[in-house]
């Protein structure tokens, strides 16, 4: 484990101080990241100030207002791209440097993402996340976030991220029959917007819809992770929906082990 951690350590620190290193760039993305949450809050605030109904898929205006924000914060640290990665690689041919390399491609793209989740983390997720709790105290009147809510929410990003991550890992193999990913990652993002439950709550959806997304590995992206956060969850459905994370990483982990081998046999890089 030292030594995997001396490995790819590396990658994870370069990535970080690859997003520290323009000044400009860290203030734009910070700002231009906040427009996602607050056009969704005023969009959701005008929606239940239309409806007689406080209760609009089984979540109360207040409510609506930590699960836009959960989302982003969520969004935010479990939706890393690792397939853009993946496409640059093909398209310079450097990919062929994972096979001369005694390195774990896949570790090596994971290790980069996290430090761009640990970016993401201290600009400016950190600072959403205490603004929307004092937010909650002193206008919701929800209370603070009960301690056991917070470390099941934790677990359960943990492992949403790790299903994302190995999620596009698979779609990024795709990089290797079509070279240019541009239009298919732009529809895989609107797509996960609907199936992760980022843009409108599961809830909402029929509930025939509800099902067949629940059992999709995207609702554990960042709805389940949110749906804990809020308490929705009883102590028997926490164990099954921490569990079916688990096992769709298992899951995906396994069919990227496996497409991975399938392409690298046939891999054929020209040129040098």
């Amino acid at each position: 484990m030292r030594q995997k951690l001396k490995i790819y350590w590396p990658f994870l620190e370069n990535q970080l101080k690859s997003n520290l290193a323009y000044q400009g760039s860290f203030y734009l993305f910070i700002v231009c990241s906040l427009f996602g949450p607050f056009i969704s809050y005023y969009l959701w605030m005008a929606i239940y100030g239309g409806s007689s109904d406080g209760v609009l898929g089984g979540l109360t205006q207040e409510q609506m207002v930590v699960y836009v924000f959960m989302t982003y914060i969520t969004s935010s640290l479990v939706m890393i791209g690792i397939a853009e990665e993946i496409s640059y690689d093909v398209m310079e041919g450097s990919v062929v440097m994972a096979l001369l390399k005694p390195i774990d491609y896949r570790l090596s793209l994971i290790s980069r993402s996290l430090g761009e989740m640990l970016y993401r983390f201290f600009a400016p997720v950190i600072f959403v996340w205490i603004g929307l709790e004092i937010y909650k105290v002193t206008v919701l009147k929800m209370g603070v976030t009960p301690i056991q809510n917070i470390l099941l929410y934790i677990v359960s990003l943990s492992m949403s991220y790790l299903i994302y991550v190995l999620f596009d890992f698979c779609f990024g193999m795709f990089a290797f029959v079509t070279t240019y990913m541009f239009g298919l990652d732009m529809a895989k993002s609107a797509l996960l917007g609907f199936l992760s439950g980022q843009i409108i709550p599961i809830s909402f959806f029929p509930a025939v819809l509800q099902k067949v997304f629940v059992f999709l590995p995207f609702s554990s992206m960042v709805y389940t992770p949110v749906m804990v956060y809020l308490g929705k969850y009883s102590g028997e459905e926490i164990a099954f929906v921490l569990g079916r994370q688990f096992i769709w990483i298992i899951l995906l982990y396994v069919l990227g082990s496996y497409l991975w081998g399938r392409i690298t046999k046939r891999l054929v890089v020209l040129g040098g």
